[in-house]
C-alpha cells in the first residue's frame, strides 16, 4: 500500500497502548495509520462482565474508527498482521498487502498460554475478546439449561460445576461472579434444579490468590470468595482437561464448564523481528521502548518486556500500556522536532484493584489499601472513569446499580451455534 507526503507513522494495535500513542501524535505533523485485525477497541478489564451477563458487548466496547474519526491525519484500517519487513520498512498483511511506514509502533496484545498444552484451548476457553466472552456466557448459561433437562444426578452435578483455572484478577472475578449469578440472580427462574447447588471452584497453581496483592489484601479476597460460595484451591496445578472435567493433583473433578484465567503469551512480534524475547515471548525492549537494532520499531503493551529499576518487569495492564503509548509518542515527536530524547521509561504504579462479586474489592495504592464496600465503590468509580463516552459512563453505572441493588443480570442471552463444549468421551 503505498502512502505519500509526512512522517508516516504504523501503529499495530487498537488497544490501550496504541491508542493512546495514537491520540498524542495525532496532533503533530504525522500520517497515522493504526490497524488491527477488529473494527473495535475493548475495554479489557470488564470483559469478564459480559462473560457473566453483567454487561452488554456494546457498553465495554467502541469502533476504532469512531474514537480517532476528529483526527484527519489519522486512517484505519482493518486488517490481520503476519509480519514486519524491517530492511524494507513495511509491515506484511495476510492478505498479500504491505503497509509502508517511518516508524512502527507494535502494541500487539496477548493470546491465551496454555504452558504446552494447546489441546486442553477447546475445554477451557480463556477471555482475550469479544468472541471469547460471548463464548464463555454461552457456556455458563446453557450448562443451566441443560441441567434442568437431566435427571440423572451424577450428571446434574457435572453440569453444575464450575472449574475456573487462575485465580489472578480475571480469575477471581469471574468466580465470584459466577456464584453470585448461580446462587442469587437464578435461584427463582428454573422449576427442576436449585441454581444455588451450582459448584464454583477456583483453582490456582501457587500458595495464594491474587499473587499480585499483598498477603493480607489476598487473604481477605479468599474470604471473601468463600463467603459468596467458591471453592478456593491453592497450590494445585491442573494436569488434564477435558470435556469431561479438570484433574490436579491426582483427584478428578467433574466438571462441565471449564474457564482459563491461568496465563498469558504476547503475540508473536519478536518472531516477526527476529529478535530476542523472554519466556512469554515478550520483546526485550531498550530503556526507550524501540527494539535494539531497530531505533523506528517500538513495542509497547502486553508485547513488550520492560525492565524496571528493581529488577521486576511492566506488568501487562491497561495503565502501563498507556503510559508506554503515551510515552513512545513524545519520544518519537522529540526526534521529529530535534529535541533531546526523554529520560527512559519509569513506570509509574498506579495501584492494582480487584472485585469479588458485587459487594466487596480490594485495593492497594501502596499508601492505603482498602476492602470491603468502600473498595468496591472505589473499584467502580475508577473503572466508569477510564471508560470511553458519557452515555457508556452512565449506562455501566446504572446497569450496575440495578445489579447491585436487585441482583438481577439483563444480558443473560445465549446466543451462536455452539451450545456446549465438544462432546464428552462416552463410556
Amino acid at each position: 500500500m503505498a502512502e505519500t507526503g509526512g512522517h508516516h507513522i504504523v501503529i499495530v494495535g487498537g488497544g490501550f497502548g496504541g491508542l493512546e500513542a495514537a491520540h498524542r501524535l495525532a496532533a503533530g505533523p504525522f500520517r497515522i495509520t493504526v490497524l488491527d485485525r477488529r473494527n473495535h477497541h475493548l475495554f479489557q478489564p470488564l470483559l469478564y462482565q459480559a462473560a457473566t451477563a453483567s454487561l452488554a458487548l456494546s457498553e465495554i466496547a467502541w469502533p476504532i474508527r469512531s474514537l480517532l474519526r476528529r483526527h484527519r491525519n489519522a486512517t484505519t484500517l482493518l486488517g490481520a498482521v503476519c509480519g514486519v519487513d524491517p530492511t524494507q520498512k513495511a509491515v506484511l498483511l495476510d492478505g498479500g498487502q504491505r503497509v509502508s511506514y517511518d516508524t512502527l509502533i507494535l502494541a500487539t496484545g496477548a493470546r491465551h498460554a496454555y504452558f504446552g498444552h494447546d489441546e486442553w484451548e477447546p475445554y477451557a476457553p480463556g477471555l482475550k475478546t469479544l468472541e471469547d466472552a460471548t463464548t464463555i456466557r454461552r457456556r455458563i448459561l446453557s450448562a443451566f439449561e441443560r441441567a434442568e433437562w437431566q435427571t440423572e444426578a451424577q450428571e446434574r452435578r457435572r453440569l453444575l460445576t464450575f472449574a475456573i483455572i487462575g485465580a489472578g484478577p480475571t480469575g477471581v472475578e469471574l468466580a465470584g461472579t459466577i456464584a453470585e449469578l448461580a446462587h442469587e440472580t437464578l435461584r427463582r427462574d428454573f422449576r427442576h434444579i436449585d441454581t444455588r447447588e451450582a459448584r464454583v471452584v477456583l483453582v490456582e497453581a501457587g500458595p495464594r490468590i491474587l499473587a499480585a496483592f499483598t498477603e493480607d489484601l489476598s487473604a481477605y479476597a479468599e474470604r471473601a470468595l468463600v463467603r459468596l460460595g467458591v471453592e478456593v484451591r491453592t497450590g494445585h496445578a491442573v494436569s488434564q482437561c477435558s470435556a469431561d472435567g479438570i484433574e490436579l493433583g491426582g483427584e478428578f473433578l467433574p466438571a462441565a464448564t471449564i474457564l482459563w484465567a491461568a496465563g498469558v503469551a504476547a503475540s508473536p512480534a519478536a518472531e516477526w523481528l527476529k529478535v530476542p524475547a523472554d519466556r512469554a515471548g515478550r520483546v526485550i525492549v531498550a530503556p526507550d521502548l524501540s527494539v535494539p537494532g531497530f531505533p523506528d520499531i517500538f513495542v509497547i503493551g502486553d508485547t513488550a518486556h520492560v525492565a524496571m529499576a528493581d529488577g521486576r518487569t511492566v506488568p501487562g495492564i491497561a495503565p502501563a500500556a498507556k503510559q508506554e503509548g503515551r510515552y513512545v509518542a513524545g519520544v518519537i515527536r522529540a526526534r521529529h522536532d530535534g529535541k533531546p530524547a526523554p529520560k527512559p521509561f519509569a513506570y509509574r504504579n498506579d495501584g492494582n484493584l480487584a472485585t469479588i462479586g458485587k459487594r466487596a474489592a480490594i485495593v492497594d495504592l501502596g499508601w492505603i489499601k482498602l476492602r470491603g464496600r468502600l473498595a468496591w465503590w472505589t473499584w467502580g468509580i475508577a473503572h466508569v472513569y477510564f471508560l470511553i463516552g458519557l452515555r457508556n459512563r452512565l449506562a455501566v453505572a446504572l446497569s450496575w446499580l440495578w445489579i447491585y441493588s436487585t441482583g438481577q443480570r439483563s444480558a443473560r442471552l445465549i446466543t451462536g451455534m455452539e451450545a456446549e463444549p465438544p462432546e464428552r468421551n462416552q463410556p
